[in-house]
């Protein structure tokens, strides 16, 4: 069974064991477990029945996952995307006059998409991407996920004055994070496996991720900060399976939406795919990851999945790179993650006990393991380094990675074309910012 394993995933190959893509897996798996209560809690506000959505979240999450590691052979999980839930519940529901019509436009965007990893654009885009720019993708990601766990740590915190004093004067100038509380025991219980994982990594050791999560859930438990029912199983509800209204998604007003959609979904894996291919040390001289035009595929395939099943689009998880950081090189890796999403549609009270102040470490440590990706820009060459430094910056402060995405590829094509430069700049970058300007003028 083990040998069979080895060839099929090539372990031998890329220097890793079935020990490290189990862990690696679960280390995913818990880094990734709160879509299980966050995606319903969301979707449910458009009206989608929040127990069925539960049972959704993990069956797309599952087979997307399994897909990735069966089809691409890569170390990458996929599941319900945030950020593109809350546009479908907040925005397109409302607009499509249903949330079967809004799932409706996830499968027509993921078809779209679908259709440009065909034709051969997608990865076409990837390549025209200079290698600078590429990394400052990582980097930029790899702050994005230490910004979120600090958040989910609450060690950084949105001011609730800031709130208030906006609300009331949108024009001032207030800070919009501060410190957080440390006399109450969330920072502590992330504290603690933070300093228990970075010891663990900086000694070299297996399972650091994983043991900076268990020992903050266990810290969270004997604190009483770890909200578990007692129950074990709950039954799936499968009501929403099938019930996209592609019909219903078909209406010209909606095309400003489709195209939101579009967009983000095509540039958020362009940049997650980068990261973790890096990451992994899975790239080649051309910064390439082997079978790109596989993972880009299974990533617009999984939209549809997302769609069909009523879970919103489905997309590449940055969250990976936990994984990844345990020594995960391959498909296996996906494979455990999304045999752990098909058994939490009966095991959700299980996966879904893990407070995000537990898995904060792991998310914490894994960013600042992609940051590395700073060192290795060349910052001599402005006319590179200063789009590469707001992609940096822009990614985590603007709480996307699509928008961090494009304001380094319209500084980069400006800089050039101004510098009278324009030679540098290959068609399909000048295409991708024009694209990304527009989307900025419309909102």
């Amino acid at each position: 069974m083990s040998g069979a394993l080895a060839r099929l995933f090539e372990l031998d190959a890329r220097g890793t064991t079935i020990g490290r893509e189990v862990r690696g897996g679960l280390a995913t798996f818990l880094t990734m477990a709160y879509i299980l209560v966050a995606n319903p809690a969301i979707l449910s506000a458009a009206g989608v029945p929040a127990e069925a959505a539960v049972a959704a979240t993990a069956l797309t999450a599952g087979l997307a996952s399994l897909l990735m590691g069966l089809g691409a052979n890569a170390p990458i999980a996929l599941a319900s995307g945030m950020g593109l839930n809350a546009v479908i519940a907040f925005q397109a529901a409302p607009a499509a006059g249903s949330w079967q019509a809004a799932m409706g436009l996830v499968v027509l965007d993921g078809v779209i998409v679908l259709l440009f990893v065909l034709l051969g654009v997608r990865e076409a885009v990837v390549r025209a991407i200079p290698l600078d720019l590429r990394r400052a993708i990582g980097a930029g990601i790899g702050l994005f996920i230490v910004f979120l766990g600090l958040v989910q740590a609450r060690i950084v915190v949105v001011p609730s004055s800031t709130v208030a004093a906006l609300a009331a004067s949108p024009g001032l100038t207030m800070p919009p994070v501060t410190g957080g509380d440390w006399s109450s025991p969330e920072p502590l219980i992330a504290a603690l496996g933070l300093v228990i994982g970075a010891v663990l990594l900086a000694q070299g050791r297996a399972g650091a991720m994983l043991l900076a999560i268990a020992v903050s859930a266990l810290f969270a438990f004997a604190t009483g900060h770890m909200a578990w029912s007692g129950a074990v199983v709950a039954w799936p509800r499968f009501e929403t399976i099938l019930s996209a209204d592609l019909r219903g998604a078909l209406q010209w007003k909606l095309v400003p939406l489709l195209f939101s959609l579009v967009l983000v979904d095509f540039f958020d894996t362009v940049g997650t795919v980068t990261a973790i291919g890096d990451a992994a040390g899975l790239t080649g001289k051309d910064g390439m990851m082997p079978q790109l035009r596989r993972v880009l595929g299974i990533d617009a395939v999984a939209a549809i999945i997302g769609g069909a099943c009523g879970a919103s689009s489905a997309t590449s998880y940055i969250e990976s790179a936990a994984g990844v950081a345990e020594g995960a090189r391959t498909g296996l890796h996906s494979v455990v993650v999304g045999g752990l999403f098909l058994a939490s549609m009966v095991l959700a009270p299980i996966a879904s006990a893990v407070p995000a102040v537990a898995t904060a470490p792991a998310l914490i440590l894994t960013g600042l393991l992609m940051c590395r990706e700073i060192g290795r820009i060349d910052v001599a060459a402005l006319d590179t380094a200063i789009p590469a430094l707001l992609t940096i910056v822009m990614v985590p402060l603007t709480y996307s990675i699509s928008h961090g995405i494009g304001a380094g590829f319209v500084a980069f094509v400006a800089i050039k074309l101004l510098s009278g430069r324009w030679r540098d700049v290959h068609p399909l970058m000048a295409a991708s910012a024009l694209t990304f300007a527009i989307f900025f003028a419309i909102g």
